[in-house]
């Protein structure tokens, strides 16, 4: 299989798009083929995540992108089709393909309406996600991004809860006016290449370089900044989010939880920190202040929680803000922590939403008070949860604790950083496991109340054979962390490296 994989040729093209090509072929399908259009979505997903396999051919010696494809698009403004991985984006690549089919998969018994469109808007997501993930010029990674915003929009406003049409316009709007910033900071950045160059170029390659004041450089910072913290999203753009997860349906949870946070954290190391050395550097404490009070905050949030997804949301934001905190303290240990630890986080929270999920389809409600005293009920499911949940928290041999002890050692031994920012962010994982562990207890083992709970039938086989993936995974990560800490790390030397020489002054003065 692995020769098979090698001998593809334009891998990452086909990639990208394989799941836009289903989605149009959905669209020949009648409404009423329901069993048909699930099954067509989960095929593809599942050929999209084979073919994704062959990525781990990527050489972490070679500092270079590897499996590049450079296209004329637009000639008159320099705009090209040029794609390129490396081991920052690998992993989140990895990352995308896998989850995917899982949330499909768990949707094949859960979604009801309008089935040909919800599976369509989920491929012409996954083009989205990997089209941002791969892309190395500006105005494409612009049109990729935007691509992830209208299915997403309308994978929460159609197939949501209740208040479905608030979480998506207020996801749609947060997400929207920090991309419009970035939007205008990439046509400056093309302007001031024509004018020093005399030609139009958005090629990573070519803007790298370039140098601008730093007021200037400060501007475009934020620009870029705002477009990426929203998506993370760090304290206090973060309000969109509960919204939008309590209201997505359970598949939309695990992709925007699993791998939409994520292109705020891959968008802030690609462009914002690349771009902006000098700005970025010097507000690296401010990025460092909010992630602690995300960290703190949503740990507290997440505790006073009733409902079970609201909970797994704020959870998220106490989590990223931990991911925030290890790119600012811009060490090499803490980055390629920040990097896996956005890996570890798509698993772990991904199968929560996941068995949240599973028990809504039950029982009907989220409310944590609804259940009570049903392990022995559904002892696979509280198993399932349980794994995930220590995950979650970082218990040492599952994927968690690799990503958190990273970020918070290289943190405290980053030069110039005040330890006393992993000494917080570890009170947040302190915090964590009280909120968490609370609520398995409150779920599984606290007395029975509600008799109803005593006829739950346990996780069907579709629904456990994609946590039990996510399991697995959880588990080889921390079980072999430097299989994939092997892929990262040289990607994340070489970014900082460049950081440091393009700053013209070391990372520490700058602080």
């Amino acid at each position: 299989m692995g020769a098979a994989m090698i001998a593809v040729p334009h891998l990452l093209s086909w990639l990208i798009f394989l799941p836009a090509a289903g989605a149009a072929l959905l669209l020949l399908f009648p409404a009423r083929a329901a069993t048909e259009a699930k099954t067509a979505g989960v095929v593809v997903s599942l050929a999209v995540f084979v073919l994704s396999v062959g990525l781990w051919r990527y050489d972490p010696a070679i500092a270079a992108f590897q499996f590049g494809e450079s296209v004329p698009w637009i000639p008159p403004l320099g705009i090209t089709y040029t794609v390129g991985i490396d081991g920052i984006s690998l992993l989140l690549v990895l990352l995308t393909t896998f989850l995917t089919p899982v949330a499909l998969i768990f949707s094949l018994s859960h979604v009801k309406q309008n089935v040909r469109g919800f599976t369509a808007a989920f491929l012409l997501l996954e083009t989205g996600m990997l089209g941002s993930l791969a892309a190395l010029d500006l105005a494409l990674f612009y049109v990729f991004w935007e691509v992830m915003l209208v299915p997403m929009y309308f994978i929460i406003g159609i197939w949501g809860g209740k208040r479905k049409i608030y979480a998506a316009v207020k996801f749609f709007l947060f997400t929207m006016a920090g991309s419009l910033l970035m939007f205008l900071a990439i046509l400056y950045m093309a302007v001031q290449y024509h004018r020093a160059t005399g030609d139009w170029s958005f090629s990573l390659e070519h803007l790298y370089p370039m140098t601008f004041p730093i007021a200037t450089q400060t501007i475009l910072f934020f620009a870029f900044a705002a477009a990426f913290l929203v998506k993370v999203p760090i304290f206090p753009l973060h309000t969109w989010l509960p919204d939008a997860h309590t209201e997505a349906p359970t598949a939309g949870s695990i992709i925007l939880a699993g791998v939409l946070l994520k292109l705020g954290v891959y968008g802030y190391l690609r462009f914002a920190l690349p771009f902006f050395p000098q700005a970025a550097t010097r507000f690296a404490p401010w990025l460092a202040g909010l992630a602690l009070i995300g960290i703190v905050y949503g740990s507290m949030v997440a505790y006073a929680q009733k409902d079970m997804k609201r909970l797994v949301a704020y959870s998220s934001v106490a989590h990223l803000g931990l991911v925030m905190l290890g790119i600012a303290a811009l060490t090499s240990t803490s980055t390629s922590g920040a990097v896996l630890q956005s890996v570890n986080h798509g698993l772990s929270t991904g199968a929560l939403f996941l068995l949240v999920g599973v028990l809504y389809e039950r029982r009907h409600t989220r409310e944590i008070a609804a259940y009570g005293g049903i392990a022995k009920i559904v002892p696979v499911t509280a198993t399932l949860f349980l794994i995930a949940t220590l995950s979650s928290i970082g218990l040492p041999g599952l994927n968690g604790f690799v990503g958190e002890f990273l970020i918070l050692t290289g943190t405290f031994n980053a030069p110039g950083v005040p330890r006393w920012w992993a000494i917080v962010a570890t009170s947040g994982m302190i915090l964590s496991a009280v909120y968490l562990l609370t609520l398995v207890q409150r779920v599984f083992w606290t007395p029975l109340v509600h008799e109803e709970n005593r006829t739950l039938p346990d996780i069907r086989t579709s629904e456990f054979l994609v946590c039990a993936a996510l399991v697995l995974a959880m588990v080889a990560i921390g079980v072999a962390p430097n299989l994939f800490l092997d892929k990262i790390h040289g990607s994340v030397d070489t970014l900082l490296a460049f950081v440091r020489a393009k700053s013209a002054a070391p990372l520490e003065a700058l602080r």
